[in-house]
């Protein structure tokens, strides 16, 4: 916990998802005293951990909506800033292919709304060009809609600077953190949480999966989360070559279907996808649900039956009763909800941010002073993506220690002198990529634990390899 005396804020942001993340570093650099508050043991304890990392260029955004105005202005605000963070992205475009005369007759309109939404390099493409573009698809491709500004992020590094960026201009956070009621008096928030309460005049709800019972502590929430599972499948890093863009369907009314796409870390994904449930927490994965992607799968690239499975995961959508983001404003209650954030929210993130202060800063009358600074703080973070230099590749890197992912001892032993240090073994496994190759730490996870009792002679070790 950063911060961890310090009771008073300016504005405090509820949820350290990739949303909560951009939200409080805008107000950090902007110059406000804010307090991140999150339930789980790391940023991106919830719904943000499972997403799919694309970069969107919201070329099928519905037109002039929010989400569409957050997600490129999130696009264009992450590449203005990713070099300054040491932020990779993997520019593959996208191919939005027709495998049926239903299909196909639907690409014009997507071509369409994407000139509509001012993605202009957006084109339909033929089957030869498919196929000269990706040799590899199966047979019977009819044609595709090509997206060239969409690519492949890191999922959790991007937010991760965010959150140090605000750090490092004064901010504070706290894990293991979850809020669990609050009181309005005298123009100003007391929210009792797991670790005391902390007081605020501004709360900002970015509390995702948990959106609705949070906005209940402010008044009777205006919508419903009714969580979406989206399950995934990871191929062995030889697959990813057998594609060279992002493999989207045609989309339907319900759900934009699975994909197939190249991760930064140099794997192939399939999925997600798209299961109503009623619990909020447990994202299980299901055995005939993933047979079925893998046909799924296999049907579009016949080659995928040579490769390996080599990691399953679910994550849950924070849903709504509507597609649309569920950003609103409370002036008279000094309260913002930002609810409703699905698949885009990786790309919006940033966007929503500005959106959020803007809100703040047009609607409320001045609640604290902002004195934002004359130069803005720019973290680095680790490089963690197969196609750029990593640590293993330098010298002096003190060992591999996970020899799936190449994860160095430098780079472990450098997230405990970071910022913002983990506090659970996922923290760590998203910081580094130890444990998260082949053998799910078969063989690198006592290593890992050793390191941890060094550094801590045994007080946290128990804790952070829960």
């Amino acid at each position: 916990m950063k911060n961890e005396n310090k009771k008073n804020w300016d504005v405090i942001v509820i949820g350290g998802g990739v949303v909560g993340c951009a939200v409080h570093r805008q107000f950090a650099i902007a110059g406000a005293n804010a307090l991140l508050l999150e339930r789980g043991g790391d940023i991106l304890s919830g719904a943000s951990k499972a997403n799919s990392a694309l970069l969107h260029t919201g070329f099928d955004a519905p037109p002039g909506s929010l989400e569409l105005e957050c997600i490129q202005n999130g696009y264009r605000e992450f590449m203005a800033i990713k070099d300054k963070m040491n932020l990779p992205l993997l520019q593959t475009g996208a191919l939005v292919i027709a495998w049926n005369e239903e299909q196909l007759a639907k690409l014009p309109a997507i071509v369409e709304q994407a000139h509509q939404n001012g993605v202009m390099d957006v084109c339909l493409v033929d089957k030869e060009e498919v196929y000269r573009r990706e040799p590899k698809l199966a047979e019977g491709a009819l044609a595709a809609v090509s997206v060239p500004g969409e690519g492949v992020m890191d999922p959790w590094s991007s937010p991760l600077a965010y959150l140090t960026q605000a750090v490092k201009h004064g901010a504070g956070y706290a894990f293991h953190c979850e809020v669990e009621s609050g009181s309005f008096n005298d123009g100003l928030w007391t929210l009792k949480t797991k670790k005391g309460e902390f007081q605020a005049p501004l709360v900002i709800n970015c509390a995702g999966i948990n959106g609705d019972i949070v906005e209940s502590i402010c008044h009777p929430s205006p919508f419903q989360i009714k969580p979406r599972k989206g399950q995934f499948l990871v191929y062995d890093k030889e697959a990813a070559a057998d594609i060279n863009a992002i493999i989207l369907p045609v989309p339907t009314a319900i759900t934009k279907g699975v994909l197939l796409a190249k991760t930064i870390f140099g794997n192939l994904l399939l999925g997600p996808t798209a299961e109503e449930q009623e619990d909020r927490w447990k994202a299980e994965v299901d055995e005939n649900v993933l047979k079925d992607l893998i046909r799924q799968g296999s049907n579009m690239l016949p080659s995928l039956h040579n490769y390996s499975v080599t990691a399953t995961y679910a994550g849950l959508r924070p849903a709504t009763e509507e597609k649309h983001y569920r950003i609103n404003d409370y002036p008279e209650k000094q309260w913002i909800c930002v609810g409703g954030i699905r698949s885009t929210g990786l790309t919006s993130a940033l966007g929503v941010a500005k959106h959020v202060l803007a809100l703040y800063q047009n609607n409320f009358s001045p609640l604290f002073d902002m004195s934002p600074p004359a130069e803005l703080i720019w973290p680095k973070m680790p490089m963690l993506a197969e196609h750029e230099q990593r640590s293993y590749q330098t010298e002096h890197n003190g060992g591999i220690v996970c020899h799936c992912e190449r994860v160095s001892r430098n780079e472990i032993e450098a997230i405990f002198d970071s910022d913002i240090p983990p506090e659970c073994l996922g923290g760590l496994r998203r910081r580094t990529r130890a444990m998260m190759g082949r053998c799910n730490g078969f063989y690198c996870s006592h290593k890992v634990a050793e390191i941890i009792n060094h550094r801590f002679e045994n007080t946290l070790a128990v804790e952070v390899l829960k």
